[in-house]
C-alpha cells in the first residue's frame, strides 16, 4: 500500500514538478494513506484541530432549528424533504442535527429524508456506525449526480461544514520585477519536496481584474491562492435542488479581504496535534491541509447559477440569530453551564467566532 509521499514522487519524476493543487489532492484524499483516509479522530482535543462540531451537540442542534424553519416553508404533498450535507466526516453533525428534529419536530422528522455525499468508503463505514440509530432515513451517494439521478424534483437544504477550505488549492505568486503571476509548484530537491516556479498557468478573473495600484505595491513573491475544485464543486451542488437553501460554513475571505500587508504568503497552513505549521510540504498524509475559502467566488458561482444570495456573515451572528429565535420557542431544553461554554466555543473571536464566514443562497 503506497503512502501519499510515493504516490506524489512518483508523478513528479515523470512531469518534473505538480501543482501544488495536485499535491494537496494526494495528501489528503490518497485512497486508503490519505490524510482523511486513515484518521477518523483527527478531529477535537486528542485530535489535530478541532471543529465546532468537536466542540459538543449545540452546533447541531442549533442547525436542526433552523434548517426546521426553513423547511416548513416547504408545502409538499407526501414528497420527503431533503437535508443534504456533504463532507461529513464521522457523521457527528448529521447525528446531532437528526437527535434534535426527532425530539424537537417529531412531525418534521417522520417527512425527513437525509442525504450524505461521501465519495469515500472508509469514510461512509465510519459515518454508518455513528448514524445506526437513523438508518432508515439516511442514504448515501458517492457523487452529487447520485442525487440528480433519482429523476426527481427536491425541496429542502444543501449544506456543508469545512468542506471548501479542504479542497485542492493552486498557489500563486507575484514576481514584482516581471509584474506578472506565476504558479507555485512542488518539484523534487535531493529527493525532498521543494518550491519550484510553474509558468504558463491560466488565471481567474479574480487575479486578471485587480487593480494596477494594487499590483504596484504587491512585494516579490506575495501569495495567494485560488480554488477552481471549490468553485466548481459549489456550481456542481446548485444544480441539485430544485427549490430551498445553499449553506456553506467555513473559515474564509471576501476578494478584497484576501490581499493584506500582513499576509504575503497566503492563508494555507498546515495542521498536526493542534500545531500550526507554514511547512506545507512535510510529512504528507500526517498533517492537515487546509486553506480559507475566497467566499466572493464561491457567491458569484452561485448566483451564476440562478441562486440569490440571503445572508454572509460571521458564525457568531448567524449562531447568535438562531439562538435567539430558539430560546423564544423553548426549543433547547435547559440551558446548563455546559451549553453556555460550548457557545463560546463556537462564537469568541479568541476561539471559532473569529475566522468562520456563513453563506446561504436560495431559490
Amino acid at each position: 500500500m503506497k503512502m501519499p509521499a510515493e504516490h506524489i514522487r512518483e508523478e513528479i519524476r515523470k512531469s518534473g514538478s505538480i501543482s501544488f493543487a495536485r499535491f494537496m489532492e494526494l495528501a489528503l484524499y490518497c485512497p486508503e494513506t490519505g490524510y482523511y483516509e486513515k484518521k477518523k479522530d483527527n478531529v477535537g482535543r486528542h485530535g489535530d484541530f478541532i471543529t465546532s462540531v468537536s466542540v459538543g451537540s449545540l452546533f447541531g442542534e442549533l442547525l436542526a432549528f433552523q434548517f426546521a424553519g426553513w423547511l416548513d416553508e416547504f408545502k409538499l404533498d407526501g414528497q420527503k424533504l431533503k437535508i443534504i450535507e456533504a463532507g461529513a466526516h464521522d457523521g457527528k453533525l448529521a447525528a446531532d442535527i437528526l437527535g434534535w428534529l426527532q425530539t424537537r419536530r417529531p412531525d418534521l422528522f417522520s417527512k425527513l429524508e437525509y442525504h450524505l455525499v461521501e465519495p469515500s468508503p472508509h469514510r461512509q463505514e465510519w459515518q454508518r456506525e455513528t448514524l445506526k440509530a437513523f438508518a432508515s432515513q439516511v442514504h448515501w451517494h458517492a457523487r452529487l449526480d447520485g442525487l440528480q439521478a433519482q429523476n426527481q424534483e427536491l425541496h429542502g437544504v444543501f449544506f456543508s461544514n469545512e468542506l471548501l477550505d479542504a479542497l485542492p488549492v493552486h498557489r500563486l505568486g507575484w514576481d514584482a520585477t516581471r509584474k506578472e503571476w506565476f504558479e507555485w509548484g512542488v518539484a523534487l530537491n535531493g529527493g525532498h519536496f521543494a518550491w519550484s516556479r510553474k509558468a504558463g498557468i491560466t488565471l481567474p478573473s479574480s487575479i486578471l481584474d485587480l487593480p494596477s495600484p494594487l499590483l504596484e505595491v504587491l512585494p516579490d513573491n506575495y501569495t495567494v491562492e485560488i480554488s477552481p475544485a471549490a468553485e466548481n464543486w459549489w456550481r456542481a451542488a446548485s444544480g441539485i435542488l430544485t427549490a430551498g437553501k445553499l449553506l456553506a460554513i467555513d473559515y474564509g475571505f471576501t476578494a478584497d479581504e484576501i490581499f493584506s500587508p500582513g499576509r504575503t504568503r497566503g492563508t494555507l497552513r498546515a495542521y498536526s496535534r493542534h500545531h500550526v505549521s507554514d511547512d506545507l510540504l512535510a510529512h504528507p498524509g500526517e498533517q492537515d491541509l487546509t486553506a480559507h475559502v475566497n467566499f466572493s467566488a464561491i457567491q458569484k458561482a452561485g448566483e451564476a447559477a440562478g441562486w440569490r444570495t440571503d445572508l454572509f456573515c460571521t458564525q457568531p451572528q448567524f449562531l447568535i440569530r438562531i439562538l435567539s429565535e430558539a430560546q423564544k420557542k423553548n426549543s433547547l431544553g435547559n440551558w446548563d453551564a455546559k451549553r453556555t461554554r460550548q457557545f463560546q466555543t463556537l462564537t469568541h473571536p479568541e476561539h471559532l467566532g473569529r475566522a468562520f464566514r456563513i453563506l446561504v443562497q436560495s431559490r
